[in-house]
């Protein structure tokens, strides 16, 4: 038995091209220097982005001062290949994308919290390409931001992120350049903890995701510029989003300026009360648990009586999954990485960015680990075996679905390890979250990215933020480089880094401002996202 005993681009080209006004003239690692880069920020010495006048460098003293706090743990040396590969999805077909090495997802990477992780990253793309280790507090110049806290990893260079993991718990890895999200480059990071209080006999890693990449010509890029089409008011979309209907052509992901059209890709009349209203605009072929899809699932085989930690991560590009294991009641644990005091549920609604960890007991026989794509009609599948028995049909639908569902991390709490001390705020911001379909116009506060446009913070402060959001559309938004705690009316919540924000509704969030840099702050709706739904916290000087 496994038994421990403590608890624990941007996303754009596009900012890589307008996130050069944040930066001084001077040359970043990634640039000049054949694309390699990382380590400690010394030794990059003068050779690294520069802030705004007035604002903490990526690559600053205060920086390097925090890291240093941090410790400094054994090394983890990992290499990453961001490569165009065919990738077997299940039933027969394959696709052609872009993977880290040649599976999906890629390689997991697993270390322990005090550890150094030195990831290299190698890109054998045709394109400029980044990485960003989703959840994690570490130091800015190594968050994987092209224009902001580094240059583009050109074709054929490499760049190797080097930073402290301080913090257990379950997080990932993708790019933060363009809409490459959705594709195939993403990989679990699960960072244990040396004096982890849960005991369980086996692990099983989820990452849930929306597929529409080399399916008949379709490529995000092109998915990208259909929307930016708009689209009027009550429009009804286009076709089905039943997996059995999409075919595959094999269609290699070409360049951007390439863009092959395929078939329509717009969805409208996907309604999901969970999400308080509409639930996306995308019409994905396919839903996969951890590349499979529901004709050919990946299997985890157990022994009954097993205690079962599972670590759920949505790496979707525009999907919210409803997730059940059929036959079993889910004992949430933690979310986007931090302890929570365990509530038994039935079902838990996960946003793209977010994760879940909860426990199971595993019953005797065969059951669906079933991820319906919420207000989507249509479902994925993987499967718990303790015993024998055929699998079950792709389209099935768990009972549990439709019982107890863990909607939102607000009704969590978090475990005293980890609660944010009573503060009153520093600084309040409040940020309207606005645009809409028919323009296609996401933004903060009426104005879409700009490396000028800066939420100003000051270490050590308590900050409060305001989401407002005043669109039909719920947005999942992400803080990098901190954990906020969703406020309630009790005090602190759940810690996160991602929580999903209603339409028409507004969640309260407070952070500690320890970790100074440029940092993005952005819906995890890839699409929204890349059309002007994010900014940037910069720390003052």
């Amino acid at each position: 038995m496994r038994t421990h005993t403590t608890r624990r681009s941007v996303l754009g080209a596009s900012i890589a091209a307008a996130g050069m006004g944040v930066l001084a003239a001077c040359t970043s690692p990634g640039a000049d220097d054949g694309g390699r880069g990382g380590g400690h920020g010394a030794d990059h010495g003068d050779t690294g982005p520069a802030a705004p006048e007035g604002y903490v460098s990526p690559y600053g003293k205060e920086v390097a001062t925090v890291e240093a706090g941090r410790g400094s743990g054994p090394e983890r040396k990992v290499r990453v290949t961001a490569t165009a590969t065919p990738l077997e999805l299940g039933g027969g077909l394959t696709v052609k994308s872009w993977a880290y090495g040649d599976r999906l997802p890629g390689q997991e990477v697993r270390l322990t919290a005090g550890d150094t992780l030195a990831l290299t990253l190698a890109n054998n793309l045709p394109q400029e390409t980044s990485l960003h280790c989703h959840g994690i507090s570490m130091r800015n110049d190594m968050d994987g931001v092209p224009g902001v806290t580094q240059a583009p990893i050109r074709p054929g260079a490499e760049f190797t992120y080097r930073f402290v993991v301080a913090d257990p718990g379950t997080y990932w890895f993708h790019p933060h350049t363009g809409v490459q999200l959705d594709r195939g480059l993403y990989a679990p990071l699960i960072v244990e903890d040396p004096r982890e209080p849960l005991s369980y006999d086996k692990e099983w890693v989820l990452l849930l995701d929306d597929w529409v990449d080399g399916v008949d010509g379709s490529t995000p890029d092109a998915v990208l510029a259909e929307l930016r089409k708009g689209m009027p008011p009550g429009h009804s979309g286009h076709g089905s989003v039943t997996q059995a209907k999409a075919t595959a052509t094999a269609t290699a992901s070409p360049s951007p300026e390439s863009r092959p059209s395929g078939p329509p890709r717009l969805l409208r009349g996907t309604k999901s009360n969970l999400l308080g209203g509409e639930a996306g605009d995308v019409d994905y072929p396919y839903y996969l648990i951890n590349g499979r899809t529901p004709d050919d699932p990946s299997q985890f085989v157990a022994k009954p009586g097993d205690r079962i930690r599972l670590r759920i991560i949505n790496a979707g590009g525009e999907t919210a999954f409803r997730v059940a294991l059929g036959g079993h009641k889910l004992t949430v644990t933690h979310t986007d990485g931090f302890p929570v005091r365990p509530v038994e549920t039935d079902a838990v609604l996960v946003a793209m960015g977010e994760r879940y960890d909860v426990m199971v007991t595993a019953e005797d026989g065969v059951f669906p680990l079933t991820a319906l794509a919420e207000g989507k009609k249509a479902s994925t599948m993987a499967v718990l075996r303790t015993g024998g028995g055929s699998l079950p049909e792709p389209d099935v639908r768990p009972a549990e679905l439709d019982r107890k569902v863990l909607k939102s991390a607000a009704f969590l709490e978090p475990d005293e390890s980890v609660a944010f001390s009573r503060r009153r705020p520093d600084r309040m911001m409040r940020i309207k979250l606005t645009g809409g379909m028919e323009r296609y116009d996401w933004a903060f506060d009426d104005k879409p990215y700009s490396p000028n446009g800066l939420y100003d913070v000051r270490e050590g402060e308590r900050v409060r933020m305001v989401f407002i959001n005043a669109t039909d559309m719920w947005h999942p938004i992400h803080l990098h480089g901190h954990t906020f705690a969703l406020a309630g009316i009790n005090g602190s919540g759940a810690r996160k880094d991602t929580a999903a924000v209603l339409p028409h509704r507004k969640v309260t969030i407070d952070f500690d401002a320890d970790n100074p840099g440029l940092w993005m702050l952005h819906c995890h709706n890839i699409y929204h996202s890349e059309s002007g739904m994010m900014t940037t916290v910069a720390y003052r000087e």
